[in-house]
């Protein structure tokens, strides 16, 4: 449907109207309007006018676009992609430039294996953490969503350089691709968290890394007793509870979307530094520690396209109410939108 017309069309003998010649002399005042002895004329004038003005009705519903169904089908609601299902569109690239994009990541992947998605599926950070395997003409790679391309409708995948080249040649710079969520990836470490600078005990935001999944909920109370209390998704993604949790130490309940639920106790206010606790989202794909054959024998690397490189430093364990280990050039304020080289 196009210009928001009608299935049959307003040319249609059905609804057809234009032929009704109705005239009527708004311009005159009624006392200047000749008197009719014929009864019938105000019956015939009143009817004229009822069909006009039905006429006005429907033309003024057509041009309007009043076309629900048609509506509702062109429109998506927000929601990262999850589950099994594949998903066609297109891919593009830009660079980062090491920064960690919209979903406040310290900084890009070591692999610098990463993807923008467009509002639709960003969802207002609702992706951020998440994993998508994209498959394009020279084969498949796994890339972190980090950022948000806002000129990009659903189905645009804005890549990073460095994994558009894994699935096509750069040089074309724009290509059919088919994606899908990855789900339970291998996780990289603990979860992590970090309290954002200028929180305190009556304001709190808090970012969760290593989580794997897209995160569903996230719970925070004050010690290890007491309700607890949901905070609200930024689209920065960090989790805000605005009227704040106390002094802390807090206990944090995180749930993914596929429902996968932890919590870990002992998280403290220390503002602006990665506090690594010993707990993982889930168990299942954890990334195992084998014991490397000798150097003669062990066979040339070969490591499988699309999969997630850990950053090169190992993961650190220890208790979330440890030292803090402090963030590699974390935010401090709320990080500018991405800017994608080839959207449109």
């Amino acid at each position: 449907m196009t210009d928001g017309s009608a299935p049959g069309g307003v040319d249609s003998p059905a609804v057809a109207v234009k032929d009704v010649d109705i005239e009527l002399d708004l311009e005159r005042a009624p006392d200047d309007r000749p008197a009719s002895s014929s009864g019938p004329v105000p019956w015939l004038v009143a009817t004229g006018v009822t069909v006009l003005a039905a006429a006005l009705g429907l033309t003024l519903a057509l041009r309007s676009g009043s076309t629900p169904a048609c509506a509702a089908g062109r429109t998506l609601a927000a929601a990262p992609p999850t589950g099994t299902a594949n998903h066609s569109g297109k891919a593009t690239f830009y660079d980062s430039k090491g920064a960690g994009g919209n979903c406040s990541n310290p900084a890009a992947p070591a692999n610098r294996l990463y993807v923008a998605l467009g509002p639709t599926e960003y969802a207002a950070g609702a992706a951020c953490g998440g994993f998508l395997d994209v498959t394009g003409p020279k084969g498949t790679v796994r890339v972190l969503i980090m950022d948000q391309c806002p000129e990009c409708e659903p189905g645009h995948l804005d890549l990073s350089r460095e994994a558009f080249a894994r699935i096509a040649d750069p040089v074309q710079g724009l290509v059919q691709v088919t994606y899908r969520a990855v789900v339970d990836p291998p996780l990289p470490g603990p979860l992590t968290f970090r309290i954002k600078e200028g929180a305190s005990q009556f304001w709190f935001a808090v970012r969760i890394g290593n989580h794997g999944n897209p995160l569903r909920a996230v719970e925070v109370r004050q010690g290890t007793s007491g309700p607890w209390r949901a905070t609200a998704r930024q689209d920065y993604n960090y989790w805000l509870l605005a009227s704040g949790a106390g002094p802390g130490p807090y206990s944090v309940r995180v749930t993914d979307v596929y429902d996968h639920r932890v919590t870990v106790s002992g998280i403290r206010m220390t503002p602006g530094q990665v506090q690594t606790s010993v707990v993982r989202m889930y168990e299942r794909g954890v990334v195992a520690t084998t014991k490397r054959p000798p150097a003669t024998a062990r066979p040339p690397a070969a490591r499988p396209g699309g999969t997630p490189t850990p950053a090169d430093r190992p993961a650190k364990v220890a208790v979330a109410s440890a030292p803090a280990t402090p963030a590699a050039d974390g935010p401090s304020t709320r990080p500018a939108g991405a800017t994608a080289r080839w959207c449109g």
